[in-house]
């Protein structure tokens, strides 16, 4: 059985936190070749690199930082242990780990989350932003508690997972004001050859959205693809071009962006789901996402 050395696990921990070897070696009151061997015995045991250099300072790897999200749970906990067993009070709020698809609005996501953030006691809140792929396998191996998503878990990706879905809510285009006014009259028929910003085409709105246009033979003038959600709205605050985001969050998105609204694309529905491990919801923090999601937000 392979046996992992928290000794060394400490020593990469802190020169992850410091981001240098010599800071860590005077935290830790240890010599600098003293971490560095650590860190490479800790490197060949896990058959992984941890670590690259930046200019003056040591970046995670992909791996590096999986590893530090577990140290970092590892030794959170170890801290509640000691205080329980000397009796000292626990101040520290339960931790609740938030994996969220890098395709959804942030302006949705975060009404959705908001709920648990009010909760009594408080929950400290750990949110990962990345593709659901990846998300998913994290959620696997219960590096997760849910994951926040656009589509249902697809069963192709052998992971023992349950889709609740939270809600769903109808697409608008928004656009800089002038922009938004040019295609008010006749829309949706306006829209073609109108200068649009897409999501890229591996998310499932943009699917939808490319569905509806060539159902209505309506082709606008693509000006740009763009991957993450809050980047393509600022894209759109500064006149680049007209985009799709829920209508459930008309009001809010106007106001953030500085945008105007042009028209609702009823037809186009963008879905949000609540992946977990449990086929019925428990996790307190999760059921009460769950429920006001039906009752405040998806109405």
């Amino acid at each position: 059985m392979d046996w992992l050395n928290y000794h060394h696990l400490l020593y990469f921990w802190t020169v992850a936190k410091e981001r240098s070897v010599s800071k860590a070696a005077a935290a830790l009151h240890v010599a600098q070749p003293t971490i560095s061997a650590q860190l490479r015995s800790l490197e060949r045991s896990l058959g992984q690199k941890l670590f690259e250099r930046q200019g003056r300072h040591l970046a995670l790897t992909a791996e590096g930082e999986k590893v530090y999200r577990y140290a970092d749970e590892i030794f959170s906990l170890g801290r509640e242990l000691l205080q329980s067993v000397k009796g000292e009070p626990q101040h520290a709020p339960k931790r609740f780990r938030v994996g969220v698809s890098d395709a959804l609005p942030k302006l949705t996501t975060y009404r959705l989350l908001e709920p648990a953030l009010a909760m009594q006691p408080a929950w400290r809140l750990h949110v990962r932003i990345d593709k659901t792929e990846r998300l998913l396998g994290e959620l696997a191996l219960h590096a997760l508690d849910i994951v926040i998503a656009d589509s249902p878990m697809m069963p192709s990706l052998r992971v023992r997972a349950f889709s609740h879905l939270l809600g769903e809510t109808s697409m608008s285009i928004y656009g800089a004001a002038g922009l938004a006014r040019s295609v008010r009259r006749g829309f949706p028929r306006s829209l073609h050859g109108a200068p649009l910003l897409l999501q890229t085409t591996n998310t499932a709105v943009r699917q939808s959205l490319d569905h509806w246009f060539e159902v209505h033979q309506i082709e606008p003038l693509i000006v740009g693809e763009v991957e993450d959600m809050a980047m393509l709205q600022t894209l759109g605050e500064h006149g680049l071009g007209l985009f799709a985001a829920p209508t459930v969050m008309r009001r809010e998105i106007c106001r953030r962006y500085h945008v105007a609204w042009a028209g609702e694309l009823d037809k186009v529905r963008e879905k949000f789901y609540a992946i977990s491990i449990e086929r019925r919801i428990t996790h307190p923090a999760v059921k009460l996402i769950a429920d006001q999601a039906k009752q405040r937000l998806f109405t």
